[in-house]
């Protein structure tokens, strides 16, 4: 079992180097947000960017963007609908985040599928949302090879698994994550949220019901991918584990003086708790 302390903090949260720049921090596509899905997208983007993401460029409906430029005027922004630029900002990305308000109509089972045709080996992709329960209709041994990372709830991954939720055991999951290719990273959200990669797996002794509330998991999918198009070269399966421990070490701080923690109280406390870490 993959212990969280201090030393594992340390290692994938580093101080930056003085001749860096924002290429070296990755570039990212966020696809989600259809009507009448909008604010999830924005959340994501949010979160992603709060993170550390280098450049981030989200495909949603074109009605969403004025909205998520009045949040988060450092993102870029096209129609989802737009197939050649979808195309080449996903060539381009080196993590690509699908699902967070994307919704299950044509466009996001068409938006899903030039993913699923066109991600390259060396590309992250994250899978959240809606974009499971599409991808769950998928036959496993057809998903392209990539570097793939799920983030599903409890009902999400009984519909990708086939496990029902009193089935979800450690044992279980892991037999059931051997259907996918290898390497295959698995955020297995619930009140006792772990993170599996093969025979390995972190429990997160953090997080708490002050968490359930809308928008929570588009948010951690968004520090998710922020985390991997950072520091996926130092360990992809530790960037995930400290995304998701952060995301949830941060509410419990928060939920000291607030009832319930909105998601977007999250992402203002990101860059603040990732700077303690890196000292």
């Amino acid at each position: 079992m993959k212990v969280i302390d201090q030393a594992l903090l340390e290692k994938v949260i580093i101080e930056r180097s003085r001749t860096s720049h924002k290429g070296d921090y990755g570039r990212l596509l966020l696809l989600g947000g259809t009507y009448p899905y909008g604010g999830a997208i924005i959340m994501a983007a949010i979160a992603c960017v709060n993170s550390g993401a280098g450049l981030v460029t989200v495909a949603t409906d074109r009605d969403n963007i004025t909205a998520l430029h009045a949040h988060l005027p450092e993102a870029m922004a096209f129609d989802l609908r737009e197939t050649e630029r979808f195309l080449d900002n996903l060539r381009a990305a080196d993590v690509v985040l699908i699902g967070s308000g994307l919704g299950e109509e044509e466009t996001a089972g068409r938006a899903l599928d030039l993913v699923l045709a066109n991600i390259r080996s060396n590309q992250n992709l994250v899978v959240d949302g809606s974009a499971l329960n599409l991808l769950a209709q998928k036959k496993k041994s057809s998903l392209p090879e990539c570097h793939l990372i799920l983030t599903p709830h409890q009902k999400e991954w009984e519909r990708l698994s086939g496990l029902a939720i009193s089935e979800q055991s450690v044992s279980n999951t892991q037999r059931a994550l051997e259907e996918f290719q290898s390497g295959t990273i698995l955020v297995a959200k619930s009140h006792k949220t772990a993170v599996y990669q093969g025979a390995e797996v972190a429990h997160l002794e953090v997080g708490g019901p002050y968490q359930a509330t809308g928008g929570m998991g588009d948010t951690l999918a968004g520090m998710v991918t922020g985390f991997l198009a950072q520091f996926a070269s130092t360990d992809s399966y530790k960037a995930v584990i400290i995304a998701t421990w952060l995301h949830s070490a941060i509410a419990d701080n928060i939920a000291e003086n607030a009832y319930v923690v909105l998601p977007t109280r999250i992402s203002k406390a990101i860059p603040s708790w990732m700077k303690k870490l890196s000292l």
